[in-house]
C-alpha cells in the first residue's frame, strides 16, 4: 500500500465508496467493545502514535500507528517541519508507510478487529458534516478493508471516550 492510499482516503468522502465502506464497517459502542473483547475475542488496534499507547490503553490492544513522526531529513522534509513548526506544531507526523506491514504481522486476516483512535470519529451524517467526521481509526478501517480483512468494526467516539466512561486501561514505562 503505497502513501497516496492514505492521502487519498479524503477523496473517500466525496465518492460513492463510502457507502460500500459503512456496510463493511460497523462503529461499536465502547462498551460494546469491551464486551466482544472479552467474550468473543475481539482485537482492540489502537492506531495512535507510541507514546499515546503507552501512556494508556485497552488491556491486550495492540498498538500500529497509522502516522509517525516525520523521519527524514531530505529538504521536503524539512519544509514540512517547518510549515508544522509555523502552527505551533513541534511534532509534525506522516503516514506510516509500514502501517499495513506491521498490520499483517500482529493480526490474521480472518480476525475479528475494532480500531480504535483518541476521538474515533464518525460516519453519521450532521448537517454540518454530511459524510461524517473522518478520524485516524476510519483511515485505518477504510485500509484493512481495502486489503482484505472483512471483520472490521471501528470504535465510535473514541479512546476518549473508553477513558471518560472509566472502562479498563493499563499503561506501559
Amino acid at each position: 500500500m503505497d502513501q497516496k492510499t492514505i492521502r487519498n482516503v479524503s477523496i473517500l468522502q466525496s465518492t460513492n465508496l463510502l457507502t460500500s465502506f459503512a456496510l463493511q464497517v460497523r462503529s461499536v459502542e465502547v462498551k460494546e467493545a469491551l464486551r466482544l473483547q472479552k467474550e468473543n475475542n475481539f482485537v482492540i488496534l489502537d492506531v495512535r502514535p507510541e507514546a499515546e499507547f503507552k501512556e494508556a490503553h485497552p488491556p491486550g490492544a495492540i498498538n500500529v500507528q497509522i502516522y509517525r513522526l516525520i523521519k527524514e531529513w531530505t529538504a521536503w522534509d524539512i519544509t514540512r517541519r517547518l510549515a508544522f513548526a509555523f502552527f505551533g506544531i513541534f511534532s509534525g507526523t506522516e503516514e506510516n508507510p509500514e502501517f499495513m506491514k506491521r498490520v499483517e504481522e500482529k493480526i490474521d486476516k480472518d480476525a475479528k478487529i475494532i480500531v480504535a483512535c483518541s476521538s474515533g470519529g464518525t460516519m453519521k451524517p450532521t448537517q454540518n458534516l454530511p459524510e461524517g467526521q473522518q478520524s485516524r481509526s476510519l483511515i485505518a478501517a477504510y485500509l484493512l478493508v481495502l486489503n482484505g480483512y472483512s471483520n472490521v468494526y471501528h470504535l465510535q467516539g473514541g479512546l476518549y471516550t473508553w477513558f471518560k466512561e472509566e472502562l479498563p486501561a493499563e499503561a506501559e514505562e
